[in-house]
C-alpha cells in the first residue's frame, strides 16, 4: 500500500498500520506520542486475481430478502476503536459508499472514481470511542459495473460497494487530485478483512445495486473461501440497492427501507489489551506474538536470542506474580524491551517517572558533548550548582569520571534513554547519562578549564534537570507550534520547518504547500526544510510536490500465520508526484538524531529530489518501521510497542532502520560549533543556497 500522496483508502491503512512516529513518552515528558523516547524506557502475499471464467457453479437459492419494494434507501450504522488515530490526524469525519471494484479485480492499484463517491455524516465520541453515521443512498449509482455471476455470458452486472471510514485528508471533500484512493479499504469499513491475505474479503457486509431483476450475484464463498472467483454460487439479486450479509450462509440479502451496518477496527490495527490477564498469562501471550511477529527478525544484530531472553525472564515474571509486586513486573519489561537493538521497541508505565526519579533525576550540574576529535566538552554550567561552585567553567574539556577516563566512563553507561537503533543514538545518550545520578551521589570528577591545569573534585548530585535539559535532543522543540511553520531568512533564503507529523494532516498539507506558493512567488534563491525536531506521525510523501518523477521507498513486509515467513503486502512503496509542483534552484534538507520515523519517511523522499542536499551533524534516528500492529496493554496500566513491519530496498536490506538519512554535508562537531549560541546547521545551509 502507497504512503505518498495518499488517498482514504490506503491512508488510513497506512496511518493505522504505519504509526511510525510514535515512541513511548520519556520519563517526566509529554504524555505517550507527543515525543520519541528520549531519557526514558523505550518508552502480504501477491493479490489473489480471478480464476478464468469457465462454467458456471450451479447456483444456490438465495434466501427471501427480508425488504421493502423499492429496496434500501438509507444506511445507518455505528463503531467502536480502539487506536486513537483517526481523532489525532483528522478533524473532518465523513462515512463514505466506496466503490469496491478494485476487490473484485484485486487491482491494490486501481484509482477510485471521484464521480462514483457518495459522502455522509459522521460523529464521534472520543470519550467512549465509538462513531456513528447516516448515509443517504443517491437514486442512482455512478459506480463501476462489474459481472460477478461467472456463467461467461456479458452481461450488465451490478455495482459493489463497501461503506467505510471516509476522512477528509486534503483539499475538497472528495478523494481526488493529490488525495487519490486506490485498492479498497480495509480499515473501519462494513466488511471484515484477512490482513494475512493481502486483505481479502471475508464477513461483514456490501452493498449492491443492480440495474434490473436478471443480475446475479455470489451466495457464498465457494470452495476457495475467495469471493468474486469463478467457483463462487450463485443466485438472483433484485433490482435496486441491497445489503448483502456476508456473515450468513447463504449470504442473506437485506432490503429495508433502512439498514444498519456496523464499520470493523481491524484486529492488526486494534491495541492488544491483556490487562485483565495474570502477569505470567499476558507477559507469555505478548512474547508469543512479539517472537514471531517482530519487524526484524531474520536481520542480524537486531532481535533479541528468544529461547534465552525468556528462560531469563519468565521466572522473574512469575516470582513478581506470587508477590503482586507491580514494580518487579515492570522492571521484567524495561529489561525486555532493552533486549532490542531498536529505538521502536518501548515501555512506559505509571512507575516510569519514579525509576527516572530514582536512578536519574540528581545532577552534577553541569553536561558535556563529545567532539569529532574524541575530547568531552562542558557546554553547559548549572548557575550556583554543584560544578559551578567547584570552579568549572563552560568550556572546560573533562578528562575522567570517578577515576576512569571519559571516553571509557560514557561507553560503560546503560542510559535510560533506549533502546537505541544506531550506535550514535546511544552514545549521545550515554554522554548524557553519564552525569545523572540518585540525589546524593558523590563523583569524582578531573577536568581542565581552558588554558588552566587539571584538577579532580568531589561532587554531589543534587535535585537539577537544568543540566540534563541542556543536551535534549529536543531542545529546541516548541510544543506550541503549528506543524508547519516558514519564514524568509534575511538573506532571502525560504525556510520551512516542519515539526512534527502527528498533527492534523489536513492543516499540515496545507501550511506545507502555502509556504512553497509563497516562497515561489518571491522567487526566493532557494529553500531549506528543517526536519530536525519532527519527532514522527504519519508518512505523506510531501516530496511529491517538489519534483514530477516517482519515488520510489520499497517494499513492506510483515510476517504471515499462514507461511511461518514475512511476506510481502501491497505494491512497493512510492511517493508520487503532486497535481502542484513548485520548482527551486537549491533545496537543503536539514536532518539530526531528533527526526524519528515518519520524519525519516518524509527526509528520505525529500533527500530524493534531484539537486536535494541534506546538511546535519548525525544522520536522522535510524528508526524506522510500522508499530501499530504491535501496541500492548499489560497489566498495571503498562504499556508496550514493538514494531512488527518493515520496509526493505530491492537489496534487501531494511529501510532507514539502523542508518537514517545520511548528510551530504556534514557539519562537524567542534568546540567552536558546540559553544556556539547559533544555528550552525541552518548557517551552513543557507551559505550553500547563497554561495557565501
Amino acid at each position: 500500500m502507497k504512503h505518498g500522496s495518499m488517498g482514504r483508502a490506503v491512508a488510513l491503512a497506512v496511518i493505522a498500520l504505519a504509526l511510525a512516529a510514535c515512541g513511548v513518552a520519556p520519563m517526566g515528558s509529554p504524555p505517550a506520542a507527543a515525543l520519541p523516547v528520549e531519557g526514558a524506557t523505550a518508552v502480504r502475499p501477491p493479490a489473489v486475481s480471478p480464476p478464468a471464467a469457465t462454467s458456471a457453479p450451479a447456483p444456490t437459492p438465495s434466501p427471501a430478502p427480508r425488504s421493502s419494494a423499492g429496496g434500501v434507501e438509507v444506511i445507518t450504522g455505528e463503531f467502536e476503536y480502539t487506536n486513537d488515530i483517526i481523532t489525532v490526524y483528522y478533524v473532518e469525519h465523513a462515512v463514505g459508499l466506496v466503490d469496491l471494484y478494485g476487490f473484485v479485480t484485486r487491482d491494490e492499484e486501481w484509482e477510485l472514481p471521484v464521480d462514483s463517491q457518495v459522502l455522509g455524516p459522521l460523529t464521534i465520541d472520543t470519550d467512549q470511542q465509538r462513531g456513528t453515521f447516516r448515509l443517504l443512498l443517491p437514486a442512482r449509482p455512478a459506480g463501476t459495473m462489474v459481472d460477478v455471476d461467472n456463467d461467461g455470458q456479458r452481461n450488465a452486472g451490478v455495482q459493489v460497494f463497501v461503506v467505510a471510514y471516509w476522512p477528509n485528508l486534503y483539499g475538497g471533500p472528495f478523494s481526488e487530485g493529490d488525495d487519490r484512493s486506490f485498492g479498497w479499504p480495509a480499515y473501519l469499513a462494513s466488511t471484515i478483512n484477512d490482513p494475512e491475505n493481502n486483505d481479502e474479503v471475508t464477513g461483514g457486509k456490501l452493498v449492491v445495486w443492480s440495474p434490473d431483476d436478471a443480475q446475479q450475484f455470489p451466495t457464498d464463498f465457494g470452495p476457495d473461501g475467495l469471493l468474486f472467483t469463478d467457483d463462487d454460487p450463485v443466485g438472483s439479486l433484485p433490482a435496486g440497492y441491497s445489503v448483502i450479509d456476508l456473515d450468513r450462509r447463504p449470504f442473506a440479502i437485506e432490503r429495508d427501507r433502512e439498514v444498519r451496518i456496523t464499520l470493523y477496527e481491524p484486529p492488526d490495527a486494534a491495541i492488544k489489551d491483556f490487562s485483565d490477564l495474570s502477569y505470567t498469562k499476558a507477559f507469555d501471550a505478548m512474547f508469543n506474538r512479539v517472537r514471531v511477529e517482530y519487524a526484524f527478525n531474520g536481520i542480524p544484530g537486531k532481535a533479541p536470542d528468544w529461547d534465552a531472553l525468556y528462560a531469563e525472564l519468565a521466572p522473574r515474571v512469575a516470582e513478581a506474580e506470587r508477590r503482586a509486586d507491580r514494580r518487579a513486573f515492570f522492571d521484567v519489561l524495561f529489561d525486555f524491551a532493552y533486549a532490542f537493538r531498536d529505538g521502536h521497541v518501548g515501555v512506559s508505565s505509571p512507575l516510569s517517572g519514579a525509576l527516572f526519579r530514582e536512578r536519574a533525576s540528581g545532577g552534577y550540574g553541569f553536561a558535556i558533548r563529545e567532539l569529532d576529535d574524541g575530547r568531552a566538552l562542558v557546554m553547559f554550567v548549572t548557575r550556583n550548582g554543584p560544578a559551578d561552585r567547584a570552579g568549572m567553567q563552560v568550556g572546560a574539556e573533562l578528562l575522567a569520571f570517578n577515576g576512569t577516563p571519559v571516553k571509557e566512563a560514557i561507553a560503560a553507561v546503560e542510559p535510560l534513554g533506549g533502546p537505541f537503533s544506531t550506535d550514535f543514538a546511544l552514545r549521545y545518550q550515554q554522554a548524557r547519562y553519564l552525569l545523572r545520578a540518585p540525589v546524593g551521589t558523590s563523583a569524582q570528577v578531573t577536568f581542565a578549564n581552558p588554558r588552566s591545569a587539571p584538577q579532580t573534585v568531589t561532587l554531589r548530585a543534587v535535585e537539577e534537570r537544568d543540566s540534563f535539559l541542556a543536551t535534549s535532543i529536543y531542545e529546541e522543540r516548541n510544543p506550541a507550534a503549528l506543524p508547519v511553520e516558514f519564514e524568509q531568512r534575511p538573506s532571502g533564503v525560504g525556510y520551512i520547518r516542519i515539526n512534527a507529523n502527528y498533527d492534523d494532516l489536513n492543516l499540515l498539507i496545507r501550511l506545507f504547500e502555502r509556504a512553497l506558493k509563497t516562497f515561489d512567488d518571491l522567487d526566493v534563491p532557494g529553500i531549506i526544510i528543517d526536519m530536525r525536531q519532527n519527532n514522527g506521525g504519519a508518512p505523506l510523501g510531501l516530496a511529491g510536490f517538489l519534483t514530477d518523477q516517482e519515488i520510489i521507498i520499497g517494499q513492506d513486509e510483515y510476517y504471515s500465520e499462514r507461511t511461518g515467513r514475512f511476506e510481502p503486502e501491497g505494491p512497493v512503496d512510492k511517493i508520487l508526484p503532486n497535481q502542484n509542483q513548485y520548482r527551486f534552484d537549491k533545496i537543503a534538507l536539514l536532518v539530526g538524531q531528533a527526526c524519528f520515523s515518519a520524519c525519516e519517511y518524509e527526509s528520505y523522499g525529500f533527500s530524493r529530489v534531484p539537486g536535494v542536499i541534506v546538511v546535519g551533524e548525525t544522520p536522522t534516528a535510524g528508526v524506522y518501521a510500522e508499530v501499530s500492529r504491535g501496541q500492548y496493554v499489560l497489566p498495571d496500566g503498562i504499556f508496550l510497542q514493538v514494531p512488527t513491519g518493515r520496509t526493505l530496498l530491492p537489496d534487501g536490506t531494511p529501510l532507514l532502520e539502523g542508518v537514517g538519512v545520511v548528510p551530504t554535508i556534514r557539519v562537524p562537531v567542534t568546540a567552536e560549533t558546540v559553544l556556539s549560541d547559533r544555528d550552525v546547521v541552518l548557517e551552513r545551509a543557507e551559505r550553500e543556497i547563497v554561495g557565501r
